[in-house]
C-alpha cells in the first residue's frame, strides 16, 4: 500500500506546504475521530497529468471525467466508537452520489451536510463534508461517518466531546487546525478531557483528568473552577506554573493553536496538551488533554541514572587501561633486553586500542560505538611504527559505521594487529610507502581491509602457523569474535592485503561461512 505521500506524489500537483499541511493533519485528527466518536476519510482531486494511465477505458468512463475524479488518500478509525468502515479505503475512488458531495465540499468551501441519512451495512449514518484549507485554498475534504444508532448525545463527555469536535472539524475548514509547528505525539482523548470556557474555567471534566489534577494535589471541585487557579493552588513549583499558564492563556486567546508542558507537582507528572478552539472567527474556549506519565518519568529518569553510572564505568576503565599502559612503557624504558622491550610496547598499543572503545563508549548514549572515530584516533597512535629509516603513511578509506561495543573492540585490536604488522615489516629501511585502512558496508555485511604498498606476504603464508602473535591474534579474533575469516593475499597497491567481512550483527549459526 502505497504511503500519504506517495499517493499525493502520484494522484495530485500539490505543492510541498499542501502536501505537509496534509500529513500534519493526518498525525493529529485522531484526536478529532476519537471527540467525534466518527469515521474519518481524506480525499483529494485526482488532478495528476499521469493519474489515470494505463487505465481501463471501461472504469475510465464509469467514473466519470479525470478532472472531477476525488481519491482516499488516508483513513481514520475512532478509538471511542465501533468503527463504520471496516475495509480499507486507502487508493479507491467512489461514485455517485458520495463525488457529488465531496465536489462540493472542494468548490463551497464550506461543511456539507447531507438532507438524509445514508445507510452503511444496515446502520444509519450521517456523512458530512469537511474541507480541509491551506492559505485560503481548499487542498482536500475529509468525510466524517457519525453512526446515528447510537446515542451520543445523551451524557456530559459525550457533548463535550462532541461540541470539541464540531469546533476542530470547523478550524480544519477555515485553516486553523493542526498546528503549523509539528510537535509529535500527545495525549490523547482517553487519557484526560477538560473542556474549557472562554475565561478559563472548565465546563466539563472526564475522569481520567479529574483523578490526574488529583494526583497534582488539586482537592477543590472542578466544574466552574478556573484552571488557572488550580495550576496555581496544586504546583508550588513557580516556573512550571509560570510555563502552564504562559501556554494556557496563549491557547485560551487564540495565539498558539496547540500548547505542550508538563506539570509535576505531589510527586506526580501529567503531560498537558492545551488545543484553542474558535467558531464563527471567534475564540470559544479550549481543550485540554492530561496524560498521567508519573511511572513513565521514574522509568526514564532510572535509565538515565543507570545509563550515567555505565558511562562512568567505562570512563574509569579507560582511564584505569592508560594506566596500566603507563606503567608497561615506562617498563618498556628500564629493558635492556629488546626483545623484552618490545614485547612490552606491543601491549602497550593493543591496551591503547582497547582503551580507545571504552573512551567512545563513555560518551555514547548506547553500547554502540562509531568505529570510524576509533579508528582515526587509533592511527595517531600507529603512525611512528614504521622500521627506521622508513616514511611510511596510514590513512583511511570508507566507513565502518556503528558497532556494538564487544564487537568493535574486537574489531579494532584486529586492525591494531594488522596494522602494526604491515608498518613494522611491509618495508625495507628507506623506503616511502603507506598503509590503507579500507571498509564497506554491503547490507548486512562490513567488509574490512587492510592493505600496504610494501614487499607483500611470502608465498603460501599461513597466518595461524606464523610465530608473529600479532598476526595470530587477529586471525583468531576474527573467527571466534567477529565470526569473520581472515584472508591474506596481495593487493592493489602491490602490497600485502588482510581481508575480513564481518556481520554487522552476530551471526547465530557459526557455519555462516559455507554459505556466504
Amino acid at each position: 500500500m502505497a504511503t500519504l505521500s506517495e499517493l499525493l506524489a502520484e494522484r495530485t500537483t500539490l505543492t510541498g506546504d499542501q502536501v505537509e499541511h496534509l500529513k500534519r493533519l493526518v498525525a493529529e485528527w485522531q484526536l478529532i475521530a476519537d471527540l467525534a466518536f466518527a469515521d474519518f476519510l481524506m480525499w483529494v482531486r485526482q488532478d495528476s497529468p499521469t493519474a489515470c494511465e494505463g487505465e481501463d477505458p471501461a472504469r475510465r468512463e464509469s467514473l466519470g471525467d479525470p478532472s472531477e475524479r476525488v481519491v482516499c488518500v488516508a483513513q481514520c478509525r475512532p478509538t471511542t466508537a465501533a468503527t463504520l468502515l471496516p475495509g480499507d479505503m486507502v487508493g479507491t475512488e467512489v461514485g455517485e452520489p458520495l463525488v457529488s458531495q465531496l465536489r462540493r465540499g472542494l468548490v463551497e468551501g464550506r461543511i456539507v451536510e447531507p438532507e438524509d441519512p445514508m445507510w452503511l451495512e444496515y446502520v444509519p449514518t450521517r456523512r458530512e463534508v469537511i474541507p480541509v484549507r491551506k492559505d485560503g485554498e481548499v487542498i482536500a475534504v475529509i468525510s466524517r461517518y457519525v453512526n446515528l444508532l447510537q446515542n451520543r448525545s445523551s451524557g456530559n463527555l459525550e457533548t463535550a466531546y462532541t461540541s470539541a469536535a464540531d469546533a476542530l472539524c470547523q478550524m480544519v475548514c477555515d485553516g486553523a487546525f493542526p498546528d503549523p509547528l509539528d510537535k509529535g505525539p500527545g495525549p490523547r482523548a482517553g487519557d484526560g478531557f477538560l473542556r474549557l470556557a472562554e475565561t478559563g474555567a472548565i465546563t466539563y471534566s472526564s475522569p481520567n483528568a479529574s483523578s490526574a489534577l488529583r494526583r497534582l494535589g488539586w482537592e477543590g471541585t472542578f466544574m466552574g473552577s478556573d484552571l488557572v487557579e488550580i495550576v496555581r493552588a496544586a504546583v508550588p513549583d513557580s516556573l512550571t506554573v509560570e510555563d502552564t499558564l504562559t501556554a494556557l492563556v496563549a491557547a485560551l486567546q487564540g495565539e498558539i493553536a496547540d500548547a505542550r508542558v508538563e506539570v509535576e507537582a505531589n510527586g506526580a507528572v501529567t503531560l498537558w496538551r492545551m488545543v484553542g478552539l474558535r467558531q464563527s472567527g471567534e475564540m470559544a474556549g479550549a481543550v485540554v488533554l492530561l496524560r498521567d506519565v508519573t511511572e513513565l518519568r521514574h522509568r526514564d529518569r532510572a535509565l538515565i541514572s543507570k545509563d550515567a553510572t555505565i558511562r562512568e564505568i567505562h570512563h574509569r576503565v579507560k582511564n584505569n587501561l592508560q594506566s596500566v599502559s603507563a606503567l608497561l612503557r615506562m617498563q618498556a624504558r628500564r629493558t635492556e633486553n629488546a626483545e623484552a622491550r618490545q614485547a612490552l610496547e606491543d601491549s602497550v598499543r593493543r591496551i591503547g586500542s582497547i582503551a580507545l572503545v571504552h573512551d567512545a563508549l563513555s560518551i555514547s548514549s548506547d553500547e554502540h560505538v562509531s568505529v570510524d572515530e576509533i579508528v582515526d584516533k587509533l592511527m595517531l597512535l600507529l603512525a611512528d611504527l614504521g622500521a627506521p629509516g622508513t616514511s611510511v603513511s596510514i590513512r583511511r578509506e570508507g566507513r565502518f559505521g556503528s558497532l556494538e561495543a564487544e564487537r568493535a573492540m574486537s574489531l579494532t585490536t584486529i586492525l591494531t594487529e594488522l596494522a602494526q604488522n604491515a608498518l613494522e615489516h611491509a618495508f625495507q629501511p628507506g623506503d616511502k610507502g603507506e598503509v590503507v585502512i579500507r571498509a564497506e558496508r554491503k547490507g548486512k555485511w562490513l567488509s574490512v581491509e587492510v592493505a600496504d604498498t610494501g614487499v607483500g606476504f611470502p608465498e603460501g603464508f599461513d597466518p595461524k602457523a606464523t610465530k608473529r602473535l600479532g598476526l595470530r591474534i587477529a586471525a583468531t579474533l576474527a573467527e571466534s569474535e567477529l565470526q569473520a575469516s581472515l584472508e591474506l593475499g596481495s593487493s592493489e597497491l602491490g602490497g600485502s592485503s588482510a581481508r575480513l567481512d564481518v556481520p554487522v550483527t552476530p551471526v547465530v549459526d557459526r557455519r555462516w561461512a559455507s554459505g556466504r
